[in-house]
C-alpha cells in the first residue's frame, strides 16, 4: 500500500504517485486514470473498465461465430 498527498493545484486537487508506481503501471505524464468507485471508497486504475466488457462481449462473438468468422477469413 502507498500513501499519497491530495494538493491544491489551482481551483482543482490533483495527486502526486510516487515513481515507482508510475514505473510499475507503465503510466506516462497526460495518460488518462480511471476512478472506480466502490462500497469502500474507489480506486484509481489506468486500465479502462469498459474496455474489460467490450473484450468479454468479442470473445463470446468469436466463439459464437467462430465458423463463419474463419470463411469470411479465406
Amino acid at each position: 500500500m502507498k500513501k499519497v498527498k491530495l494538493r491544491k493545484v489551482g481551483n482543482s486537487y490533483g495527486l502526486t504517485l510516487p515513481r515507482e508506481l508510475l514505473e510499475k503501471y507503465n503510466i506516462k505524464e497526460g495518460e488518462d486514470l480511471y476512478v472506480i468507485e466502490n462500497s469502500d471508497g474507489f480506486k484509481l486504475s489506468p486500465y479502462d473498465p469498459d474496455f474489460d466488457k467490450w473484450a468479454a462481449s468479442l470473445d463470446r462473438t468469436n466463439k459464437k461465430f467462430k465458423n463463419a468468422l474463419k470463411e469470411l477469413a479465406k
